[in-house]
């Protein structure tokens, strides 16, 4: 059973964003801006990175998408972060509408065989649970009765963890989520041609059965300035973590607050919250 991840990295998709443009060009300005890609980096090397290096079980692959222009100082930093994560693939895509490019780039790591999958999506600034792939796999297998009447079914972990990262630290809140896409992934049976893209996550369980588990704590999702959807999640009611989460930060997601202060520390872009 293959299990894909896939997530987009500053890719100047044609549409898919709240901050609309009306040019390739103008997005690619937009997205490549030195502060913006700052924040970004700093969030995937505090946050996602630490998250995918660390899975327990490393029988995975995990697409980063990113546009064919991005200048060259930040794609060689973004490989000079992933290439020692053998998971990894950095997959350039000329710019299309978001949904369809990471679709194809799901499908063409299947190839035309299509076998049986379990995929996911992260976004570039979110962690996933260490043991996300060990989970989801061990969720599959038992429940085959189920895989085998159903062609594709959505797994849930709906507890995680709001948080926004500073030089000064994290602060954070538990959450309980509904069919967020930090927590989830969907088993697609063998041959079939669909992928985790074709479907809204919000509503994966108006399409298919779904299988809801509400522990371990599974991800965290950040906030911040440049969330595209920062006007619905605001970054209320966090609170600097307590001994006891900044241990589950580390065991859970093997994020470490002091890294987060020292990446962040060396930002130049004005610290705030969204």
């Amino acid at each position: 059973m293959r299990v894909i991840g896939v997530c987009r990295f500053s890719y100047p998709a044609l549409g898919g964003f709240k901050r609309m443009h009306d040019t390739v060009a103008e997005r690619e300005a937009y997205l490549y801006a030195p502060a913006r890609m700052a924040l970004r980096f700093a969030h995937f090397e505090a946050l996602t990175l630490p998250s995918v290096r660390a899975q327990t079980d490393p029988d995975f692959t995990f697409l980063v998408i990113i546009g064919p222009n991005m200048p060259a100082p930040f794609l060689e930093k973004l490989h000079a972060l992933c290439d020692p994560v053998p998971q990894i693939k950095i997959v350039p895509r000329e710019p299309l509408k978001h949904r369809l490019a990471l679709q194809l780039a799901i499908q063409d790591e299947l190839g035309k065989a299509r076998p049986e999958s379990l995929q996911f999506r992260l976004d570039d600034d979110d962690a996933m649970g260490v043991d996300f792939v060990e989970q989801i796999r061990s969720v599959a297998r038992r429940t085959g009765r189920l895989r085998r009447r159903e062609p594709r079914t959505v797994i849930e972990f709906n507890r995680g963890y709001s948080a926004t990262l500073s030089a000064d630290g994290i602060i954070a809140g538990d959450v309980i989520s509904a069919f967020w896409a930090c927590g989830l992934a969907v088993h697609f049976a063998e041959g079939d041609a669909r992928t985790i893209m074709n479907y809204g996550h919000h509503k994966l369980h108006h399409e298919m059965p779904a299988i809801i588990q509400p522990r371990p704590p599974m991800y965290i999702r950040a906030k911040h300035t440049d969330n595209d959807s920062a006007a619905k999640f605001r970054p209320t009611g966090l609170k600097p973590l307590t001994d006891a989460q900044r241990q589950i930060f580390r065991d859970r997601f093997n994020v470490d607050e002091e890294q987060v202060r020292a990446v962040f520390s060396a930002l130049d872009a004005p610290r705030g919250k969204a």
